[in-house]
């Protein structure tokens, strides 16, 4: 994983690949280029490169006051599954979450995303929720780091 580079969007380029790999694994919820520039107003985001290869993204949605609760989300395009970077971009997100000072950890995944769920419960997360948002067909998947 040397050739592995993880960072946080630093102009509009590493935001839209940012962008692209949030739509295509959240096909649900796209988003747009305003919507990511806000996103990095609240959240804290990162994009990985398996040398100059787009591979994934990362959110860290910061603990809340009232719930000390952080949200780490990690996003593998399908092709670059299985091969350890989902693992990096978590231990990551799950550091950055912790450095923000988040008690308790929590992740979100679309239920149509199998890959996502298995990754999820693999490393302690236990369903809590399941709920459709307004407009939506596909269910979402609260979890909880046990």
């Amino acid at each position: 994983m040397s050739d592995l580079r993880i960072q946080q969007p630093d102009g509009d380029s590493a935001l839209k690949d940012w962008q692209y790999v949030h739509n295509v694994i959240i096909p649900t919820q796209r988003l747009s280029l305003d919507e990511v520039r806000e996103r990095t107003q609240r959240h804290h985001l990162e994009v990985a490169y398996l040398g100059d290869e787009l591979m994934g993204c990362s959110t860290v949605r910061p603990p809340t006051d009232e719930t000390l609760t952080a949200t780490v989300i990690a996003r593998v395009l399908a092709a670059h599954r299985g091969q350890g970077f989902g693992e990096e971009l978590y231990a990551r997100g799950l550091n950055r979450a912790r450095e923000l000072g988040a008690q308790v950890i929590e992740t979100v995944v679309l239920s149509s995303n199998e890959d996502g769920l298995r990754f999820a419960q693999r490393h302690g997360f236990v369903e809590t929720e399941r709920y459709l948002l307004p407009g939506d067909t596909i269910p979402w998947i609260d979890l909880r780091l046990a």
